[in-house]
Parts: C-alpha cells; sequence; structure tokens
C-alpha cells in the first residue's frame, strides 16, 4: 500500500504542481517562523525551512510521507523575500530589471513513520529583460504578485517580464522542484510511473 502524500504548504501553486504528478495527495498549514536567522545562507535557510515545515505537521500525519519546500529570490546576494504590497514589488521589479535574480528552493521529504528526511535545494536563475517603469506598473496591476518570492508569478504573465531562463527544472522557479522530488519518492518507493 502507498504511503499517504501530504504538502505542508498552503500554496495554490505548489498544490498545482504536485497535482501534475498524479498522485492523491492532503494538504497542511505549517506554523512556523519563517524568520532568517543571523549569519545564514539563503541556501540554509530554504533547507531549514522546508524541513521546519514537514516537521511541523509530522505529528499530526503519522506514517506519511510529508512534503516541505520554501523559496527565496536572491538579487547580488541578498534576499528578496516576498514583497507584500505594491510599492515593494514595484522596487523589486525595478531592481530586477535587466539583471539575474537567483531563485533558491529548498525541498524535504520526511517519512514520519520512519523519520528519514531526505533534502535537496535547487537553484534556478531567471534573467530579467530590461523593463520601463510603464511595464512594471502594467504587470504589477495585472497580476498582483505581492506574495510571490521576488515579485512574479512566472506561471503567468510573469513570463513576460523575462530574457532568459537557466537551470534543471522550471518547476523549482514556481517554488516545488518536482524532478528532485521524483527520485525522493522513488527512494520511498514511490513510483511515480
Amino acid at each position: 500500500m502507498r504511503p499517504t502524500l501530504v504538502l505542508a504548504s498552503t500554496s495554490p501553486f505548489r498544490q498545482q504542481l504536485l497535482g501534475r504528478l498524479g498522485l492523491p495527495f492532503a494538504t497542511a498549514a505549517p506554523d512556523i517562523d519563517e524568520s532568517s536567522l543571523p549569519g545564514e545562507t539563503p541556501q540554509q535557510l530554504v533547507l531549514r525551512l522546508a524541513e521546519g515545515k514537514a516537521q511541523a505537521v509530522a505529528e499530526a500525519f503519522p506514517d506519511c510521507l510529508i512534503i516541505g519546500s520554501d523559496q527565496v529570490a536572491c538579487l547580488d546576494g541578498q534576499v528578496l523575500g516576498k514583497p507584500g504590497n505594491h510599492e515593494r514589488a514595484r522596487e523589486q521589479l525595478r531592481q530586477a530589471a535587466g539583471r539575474e535574480v537567483e531563485f533558491v528552493t529548498g525541498l524535504c521529504l520526511l517519512n514520519s513513520a520512519s523519520g528519514r528526511c531526505q533534502r535537496a535545494c535547487e537553484p534556478f536563475r531567471v534573467q530579467f529583460r530590461p523593463l520601463s517603469q510603464g511595464q512594471i506598473e502594467a504587470y504589477l496591476l495585472r497580476e498582483q504578485p505581492y506574495n510571490c518570492a521576488g515579485s512574479f508569478k512566472s506561471e503567468g504573465l510573469g513570463i513576460a517580464l523575462f530574457s532568459r531562463l537557466i537551470g534543471d527544472d522550471p518547476n523549482s522557479l514556481i517554488g516545488l522542484p518536482l524532478i528532485r522530488l521524483v527520485a525522493m519518492l522513488e527512494t520511498e518507493g514511490v513510483a511515480v510511473l
């Protein structure tokens, strides 16, 4: 019998991505502090938060495979985070225009029965096109990506902001590296195909 999959996230984007695998899964809202620790690199942060999200729901889901994921956007080594409002989103896109932004996604698959925890960090880079203030405003008014790291939704109109995508798994850009997740699931005896 296949173990139950649980996505430790309420993100509709991650739910849509996981749904592509055609496996039944439940979702749970992890309640964790997502603040970075002093001196923590973006890679350390997303790995810690991905595992923390999975651990946060493990007690409620014994004998399950729990998926945790977290993502940050980095420009010049600085974490951009989720803008939260129009003004901060405008500033993030203004800074990113014509430049390369790296997205770092942490992934964790926790077997709550055995305690085995697989973790991975997936980088993905995006080259932004040069953008005028008018283009930025038009994009923000249409998409309102205020809860998205880097102020865009690549699964929507955000793709028009880029000149190039660089990475192994474009799903990482949306927040759930499916290629790596499939390999982790296979390690736990879950064959996607």
